[in-house]
């Protein structure tokens, strides 16, 4: 069940919001101030976060900068009342991924959530993290700590298998089938080789070891030391 978390200061408006929500199938946790919302973002794992803008004690620009800043990735929805265009590109400008102007239509903030959650999801699953290490499968590119990193095809398919499967170990045999297609027989001064290439490229005395050697098994990347 998708859990998101609402941020209104009319009281109506919002029972009326988490309400609707919850009949659509929704976990709504609610909020009718900034420093209430910011608190719930950081503590609760969140699918989406609706956002009134103009709510008292920090007000939802602020919270947006600011959870952005934090690295909250979620989709944050704004609702606002201000029609002007200045308005509605500061807050895509500050970090939001959809707006809707009040007054609006409550079955369009629920298309809307869908959308924004199903695109959340897609993207996750062409982007991957472990660390400081991001590979990105649409765009074919690496970024280690802010830094871009260029890998070949193979190189670049390696990496992907081992952060698909990071945390976990990983034989030279799952490689061989995986990657090159082939069983490793006689691919394992291969695989060792390219896994020398990728140390390479990726790994950096100033950062943590991303790519351990399993003795006796294989290859493990992790997420930390």
């Amino acid at each position: 069940m998708p859990r998101l978390l609402v941020v209104e200061d009319q009281p109506k408006l919002l029972q009326n919001l988490a309400r609707g929500l919850r009949e659509e199938g929704y976990e709504v946790l609610t909020a009718a101030d900034g420093e209430t919302a910011y608190d719930l973002a950081g503590k609760n794992l969140l699918d989406a976060v609706v956002l009134d803008l103009m709510i008292p004690k920090r007000d939802g620009m602020d919270v947006l900068r600011a959870l952005r800043a934090d690295g909250f990735n979620k989709p944050v929805l704004i609702l606002t009342a201000r029609d002007e265009i200045d308005s509605r590109v500061a807050g895509l400008d500050a970090g939001a991924d959809d707006y809707l102007v009040k007054p609006f239509s409550f079955v369009e903030l629920v298309a809307r959530l869908r959308a924004l959650i199903r695109r959340d999801v897609v993207s996750r699953e062409l982007c991957f993290q472990a660390a400081d290490l991001e590979l990105n499968i649409l765009e074919r590119s690496v970024v280690r700590a802010g830094e871009k990193v260029v890998l070949t095809r193979r190189e670049f398919e390696l990496l992907e298998f081992l952060i698909r499967n990071k945390n976990a170990p990983v034989t030279r045999e799952m490689i061989g089938r995986q990657v090159w297609k082939e069983g490793a027989g006689t691919l394992t001064n291969t695989i060792d080789v390219y896994i020398t290439l990728l140390r390479k490229k990726i790994e950096r005395p100033d950062l943590p070891t991303l790519i351990h050697t399993i003795r006796g098994v294989g290859y493990m990347l992790k997420d930390e030391e």
